[in-house]
Parts: C-alpha cells; sequence; structure tokens
C-alpha cells in the first residue's frame, strides 16, 4: 500500500545522524561508521547523506586517522526543515505548490485555498523543530545513540 505524505528513508536517515551529532559534544567528530552503528543505519547508504549534508553547509567532515564528521552549525540553529530541504530539496505537499508551471485548473479548485494553508502548517512544525530540542539524552555511561535507547528499553524500542 502506498502512504501519501510519506517522510523517505533518506530523510529520516539524515535526520538520524542529525540528532545523533546533536546529541554528542560539539567539539566531538564521529566517524560515519559509528553514526552508522549507533543509529542502525545502512553504511553506505548514510556516507552519501553525509556528503549531502556537507554540500549544503549542515555537517562538516575531517579527514584523516581520527577523521569524522560533526555539525558544521550549532544544534539550535538547525531545524528539521533544513534536513529535509537539504536532502530533497524544497518541500512541496502537491504539484500545485512545487512553484513551477501554475496550474491550469486554479480557477475551479476548491482547494487553491487549502494546500497552501496545510503547506504552511506542516513547515511551520518543521521549521520550529531544531536539532537541539531533538537530542538523544546519554545512558548513564554516557554513551548516546539508538543502540543505547534500545538497550535500556527507551522510546527508540517501540
Amino acid at each position: 500500500m502506498q502512504h501519501v505524505l510519506r517522510i523517505s528513508r533518506k530523510i529520516d536517515y539524515a535526520l538520524r545522524a542529525m540528532i545523533y551529532l546533536a546529541s554528542i559534544d560539539a567539539a566531538a567528530v564521529v566517524p560515519f561508521r559509528e553514526i552508522a552503528r549507533q543509529m542502525l543505519l545502512p553504511e553506505d547508504f548514510l556516507a552519501k547523506i553525509l556528503k549531502t549534508l556537507v554540500d549544503h553547509g549542515l555537517v562538516r567532515s575531517a579527514r584523516g586517522p581520527h577523521g569524522g564528521y560533526a555539525l558544521a552549525r550549532a544544534a539550535e540553529t538547525v531545524s528539521v526543515l533544513d534536513v529535509i530541504e537539504a536532502v530533497e530539496g524544497p518541500v512541496a505537499i502537491n504539484v500545485c505548490l512545487d512553484g513551477e508551471d501554475p496550474c491550469s485548473k486554479a480557477s475551479a479548485c476548491t482547494m487553491v485555498d487549502a494546500w497552501p494553508r496545510g503547506q504552511e502548517k506542516m513547515l511551520e512544525v518543521y521549521r520550529d523543530a531544531k536539532l537541539s530540542t531533538l537530542a538523544l539524552p546519554p545512558d548513564p555511561e554516557g554513551k548516546v545513540g539508538f543502540v543505547q535507547l534500545l538497550a535500556r528499553g527507551g522510546p527508540a524500542a517501540t
């Protein structure tokens, strides 16, 4: 069954990676394999997503034996919408709102006012959700990630 308005795996994985980076010390640089392991993400796909996030200035990368990834901006300045738009482009819940060709049926469409209002409400939620508020709490040993939350029966276990 197809689900309309479903968040793609690309967005889901990008958000998981960004939440992980927001959950650790801002000065830390983490190898992508560690992010994948901690957040239960496929390594190959995550590597591509991280490159995109670097290209959009949300993540910085450091090369070398102690290299890895870190947030490029403070977590309180990065919204869920920033991440979504970095990996998938501008959000439009309907082709009428994609900014390309004007809809030829707009003059007779009863949804012409509802689509933009619905989209703006959705964008408002994603714009207001900052990484700093989504950061994961560390476990008693100070470790962060879905792996730890699952192990202790936390929110990610459901």
